[in-house]
């Protein structure tokens, strides 16, 4: 972004950082930037000190691939869920949509994508050889297929049923009350909730 002529140049690259953020403009930057600038010291210190520990502490699960605050996050931790059912979903956006609905207790596993050859998108860059581990631990007894309903999304299911059906575990896809096309984080948690409760078996009838 071009850099408007502010009197101040700290306040022009702090405009100029909040307007890198997804769908913040200019304007919109200029106002946080503002509002921050009317907080108490201290109020802003703890920001940006926030904002400086989540680069540096963030840590990804090592079973699930989840945001966590230690080595495994607190739903794999948690020996309340389920852990036979596991829920396969894009990314954590993904995770924390379906958790707001409070429909769900089993766990999760974060692809980290879905496969998209239009976009040099395979299996081998995915989260799919940490899920095939998981399944040989004969825990999993059932993986929820929780993929937006796309192209991509059913390739991704169709590979997944392929490559983990000869497990014997059963394999379910999430009942079409979400439209064709829609992202899982952009669905209500009413439709979202239902769809997992009335989830359908997975097979090659389901493509």
């Amino acid at each position: 972004m071009e850099k408007e002529n502010y009197s101040s140049r700290l306040f022009n690259d702090s405009v100029s950082e909040f307007s890198k953020f997804p769908g913040i403009g200019k304007r919109t930057a200029v106002r946080l930037v503002l509002y921050l600038l009317k907080q108490d010291k201290l109020n802003i210190e703890h920001f940006g000190n926030t904002i400086i520990r989540l680069a540096h502490e963030i840590k990804h699960c090592k079973i699930c691939h989840n945001i966590s605050d230690s080595e495994i996050c607190s739903i794999c931790s948690n020996t309340s869920r389920d852990s036979t059912t596991i829920c396969v979903v894009e990314n954590i956006k993904d995770v924390i949509a379906i958790e707001n609905t409070q429909q769900f207790r089993g766990i999760y596993h974060v692809l980290g994508g879905i496969i998209s050859p239009m976009e040099g998108v395979g299996p081998a860059d995915l989260n799919i050889s940490s899920l095939e581990n998981r399944i040989l631990t004969g825990e999993p007894k059932e993986l929820i297929l929780a993929l937006s309903p796309t192209m991509e999304g059913d390739t991704t299911n169709f590979y997944l049923y392929k490559k983990f059906g000869k497990y014997g575990i059963v394999l379910s896809t999430l009942a079409r009350g979400v439209s064709f096309g829609d992202e899982l984080e952009y669905t209500d948690e009413i439709t979202l909730g239902r769809s997992i409760l009335n989830r359908q078996p997975y097979n090659e009838k389901s493509i």
